[in-house]
């Protein structure tokens, strides 16, 4: 089992989720989070006042896959989310030992 964790545009969301439910992942869990990678951020003037804005508002995906779908999920994040600008986002994978399902005490589950 793979967890497979996303950060991307929060304007995608609606086209990743599109994308995953028509490959048939549907459990996913969504945080807006605010962070700063490469895409360091911007200036802004309020009220004649330089701001430096560099922690820019995203969305954290967390999707629980059997290792059967680990590759069609992260293939349906990127379909969904390049632009091939900065700021697309990133997705991490790393190994999920166990999952339980809390109703049943179902083990193995995803």
């Amino acid at each position: 089992m793979k967890l497979i964790i996303a950060y991307i545009r929060p304007e995608k969301l609606t086209d990743v989720k599109q994308a995953l439910y028509a490959r048939e992942i549907y459990s996913l869990s969504v945080t807006n989070v605010l962070g700063s990678g490469r895409q360091k951020g911007f200036t802004e003037t309020y009220r004649g006042v330089q701001i430096e804005v560099n922690l820019l508002k995203k969305v954290r995906l967390e999707i629980g896959v059997n290792d059967d779908f680990e590759a069609v999920a992260i293939e349906a994040i990127q379909s969904a989310c390049q632009t091939g600008t900065e700021g697309d986002g990133v997705i991490f994978v790393t190994e999920l030992a166990k999952a339980l399902r809390i109703r049943t005490g179902e083990d193995g589950i995803l």
